[in-house]
């Protein structure tokens, strides 16, 4: 089984959303683990917008990614610049280390339309990456 981390600033958005699709996509054929270099709580609107996709992230917890340091990892998949260039190092040796920058909704400030939008435009660019991502690398 493989293991997959999906690391953000602070766990609380986008790297939540990409671990609540790889938990879909990957039909437990792999482990996923999701963190941060700082912990954030879960975002409502990741949480919101994944159910409206008819997946509940609601159970998960926002993680640091030192709670990790003992897992040997097979992709590690930074999901924000400011985690790919701050990241401490994560000691998997063989690790597959994947970088992607997703637009931020939780930095839209607007009415409940425009930010409903935004998180509808980051989760819909995290879902393809990581459904892409899993039918060619598992």
């Amino acid at each position: 089984m493989k293991n997959i981390l999906v690391l953000c600033t602070g766990n609380s958005c986008r790297s939540q959303m990409a671990h609540g699709y790889l938990n879909t996509f990957t039909q437990g054929k792999a482990k996923i683990y999701s963190a941060g270099i700082e912990t954030h709580g879960l975002n409502p609107g990741a949480v919101s917008i994944m159910k409206e996709d008819h997946i509940d992230i609601s159970n998960h917890t926002s993680n640091h990614v030192d709670e990790y340091e003992n897992i040997d990892f097979d992709y590690i998949i930074t999901v924000c610049d400011h985690a790919n260039e701050n990241c401490p190092y994560i000691p998997s040796k063989n690790a597959v280390r994947l970088h992607h920058n997703f637009f931020d909704p939780s930095k839209v400030v607007g009415s409940d339309s425009e930010k409903h939008n935004a998180f509808l435009k980051a989760r819909n660019e995290i879902r393809s990456y990581f459904q892409a991502f899993v039918n060619e690398k598992l």
